[in-house]
């Protein structure tokens, strides 16, 4: 099937792998072209994507947009779905509130964990994964969410990320077994770096 040649914000921002945010900032600055529907919704072409990636540099591996993407459906269809969650003792602990702060929480952890693997995973960009397990944890914590509860939800979302990439292996040899291994590695760190802050934050609590 043909790709369509416009596509929205979020998926421009995933093919180059930034935050809307930063796609938005490159339209306003009049440095990426890009159209309104009628209801006024950006559009961007995939021409001029391929374009501003070239000079910005941003594009990232195939392997990581698709790894991400992967990643988020899992979390989608497990949040949407019939079974599977409502099972886990740990997501009916929490509010209604809670459930809707780490929906956003999770779409959050998955763009950092992007970037960082785009900017070539160096240490100081883990400050972000430090942030955000903090956040993680103040979060339950506030909802009265035991640390054994807030690790099992964290492992929980987490392995989507493991499975997509043993899924993304599976479906496409990689090109390169050192690549790959350095992409697990680094997944496998950002992933650390948060579980740590999570069990601090608790700690300091």
């Amino acid at each position: 099937m043909t790709e369509p040649e416009w596509v929205s914000l979020r998926q421009a921002a995933d093919l180059l792998g930034v935050h809307p945010a930063t796609v938005r900032a490159w339209a306003d600055k009049g440095e990426l072209p890009s159209r309104r529907t009628p209801g006024g919704h950006r559009r961007f072409r995939r021409a001029d994507l391929l374009q501003q990636a070239e000079k910005k540099g941003e594009v990232q591996p195939l392997e990581v947009q698709v790894i991400i993407q992967n990643a988020l459906g899992q979390a989608r269809m497990s949040v949407s779905g019939d079974g599977g969650l409502n099972a886990e003792a740990w997501y009916t602990a929490m509010s209604d509130t809670t459930r809707g702060e780490m929906r956003t929480m999770g779409r959050n952890v998955l763009d950092a964990m992007r970037e960082y693997l785009a900017a070539g995973a160096p240490d100081f960009a883990l400050a972000r994964a430090i942030t955000l397990g903090g956040d993680y944890a103040r979060t339950l914590i506030g909802d009265g969410l035991s640390l054994p509860q807030a690790v099992r939800g964290f492992f929980y979302f987490s392995d989507f990320v493991i499975n997509a990439i043993l899924t993304w292996s599976e479906i496409t040899p990689p090109r390169s077994a050192p690549e790959w291994e350095t992409l697990v590695r680094q997944v496998n760190t950002f992933i650390h770096a948060m579980l740590l802050s999570i069990i601090e934050f608790y700690e300091e609590e």
